[in-house]
């Protein structure tokens, strides 16, 4: 049986941040993935200047794209066109992200190892013990970061109180796309899927199409795909590498621990109910999870997890509410002055909660968070 300080199960952001703050930290830690690196994963790709603030790393060899300028479109109609006075959003792919990231943690001094499937994890107060087809390890702290359906937080009796979302998302080659109308720019598409929206993210050599939506719009999202496709002037069969995932959103204060087991990212259901971004959250939450296990602490990592994450969330739960039932009304909003500086700010971790925003801005803040508790 090999022994840890710490073991990592799921080598996506969050695990990834986790191993490197602990490494760094003097931990002996073992990350493993199921999957063989690279690989790819579904996921809009966004890298928000609040991320940034967080990353555990240089990740500018990754980046493909920046973002300063966006379109809002309300049912495939009436929008709305804002440019920010810098960047807003880096884009990357998370197969070369998560390769990176692994690559770091290696180099702080972890003990990475891919292709590895955990088949059972034995929970208890002096730690936890890991089996997988040729391995058998234990250490004194579990980091679960593999995902809503992971094996950690099934076997710790974690992961309730999570809203599940779904996403569908492809790729379709940059010549099929007009780039003056596309490049530095994020197209979102509001009042289109119930529950989440649509969008086309700009790549490097491509651009990424998207639909998130709640739980129940499962079977309609490639009619969605589809529909967004030809907004865009496409034909639905240019879209390759279509691919689908669940967005696990945690409601506030829903348990992410258990003893000296720690849930990290998608693992903890950390996802932002209004964007469907995780990145951000999964930095954040590697990090505090990395610090509570150093810390010899681990019982004070749900508490900095709720005051580091549960304000934002619950600004974002509002939002994702009024967008979802009153899309119009954000349109709206978005002409108004301040508003869209505010949502700037939020993306790029200048403002913590809406409440931040200019006085131009809060009267129709304040009637869209009327809206929402509607």
């Amino acid at each position: 049986m090999e022994r840890f300080d710490a073991i990592v199960v799921g080598a996506g952001p969050a695990g990834s941040a986790a191993a490197i703050h602990l490494a760094r930290g003097g931990a002996r830690v073992l990350l493993l993935d199921r999957a063989r690196f690279p690989r790819d994963k579904p996921c809009g790709g966004g890298l928000t200047g609040r991320a940034l603030r967080h990353v555990p790393c240089d990740v500018s060899a990754v980046v493909e794209h920046d973002v300063d300028r966006f379109v809002v479109r309300v049912g495939y109609g009436r929008r709305v066109e804002r440019r920010a006075d810098s960047c807003v959003i880096r884009m990357t792919v998370r197969r070369r992200l998560d390769l990176h990231l692994v690559e770091q943690a290696v180099a702080a001094g972890a003990d990475f190892r891919d292709g590895v499937r955990v088949v059972g994890v034995e929970a208890g107060g002096d730690g936890a013990v890991v089996r997988a087809v040729g391995l058998t390890a234990r250490a004194g702290h579990l980091v679960g970061a593999d995902g809503a359906n992971g094996i950690v937080a099934r076997t710790a009796g974690l992961g309730g109180g999570i809203v599940r979302g779904v996403g569908l998302e492809g790729n379709v080659p940059w010549g099929a796309l007009d780039s003056d109308l596309y490049a530095r720019t994020a197209w979102v598409e509001i009042g289109v899927v119930p529950g989440g929206y649509a969008w086309v993210f700009p790549k490097g050599d491509h651009a990424n199409l998207g639909v998130g939506g709640s739980f129940y719009e499962g079977p309609q999202l490639r009619d969605h795909l589809d529909r967004l496709a030809r907004a865009h002037g496409l034909d639905p069969t240019v879209v390759e590498d279509v691919r689908g995932h669940r967005l696990p959103m945690r409601r506030l204060g829903a348990p992410a621990a258990r003893g000296r087991v720690l849930l990290v990212g998608d693992a903890a259901g950390l996802v932002d109910p209004l964007s469907g971004d995780g990145i951000y959250e999964a930095f954040v939450s590697g990090r505090l999870a990395a610090e509570a296990v150093l810390a010899g602490r681990p019982e004070s990592y749900e508490v900095v997890l709720s005051d580091a994450l549960d304000r934002h969330a619950g600004a974002s739960w509002k939002a994702k509410h009024v967008a979802d039932r009153h899309p119009r009304a954000c349109l709206w909003a978005l002409h108004a002055p301040g508003v869209f500086d505010t949502v700037v700010g939020l993306l790029r971790g200048d403002l913590g909660h809406p409440s931040e925003a200019t006085p131009f801005a809060r009267p129709p803040l304040r009637l869209l968070s009327r809206l929402a508790r509607s």
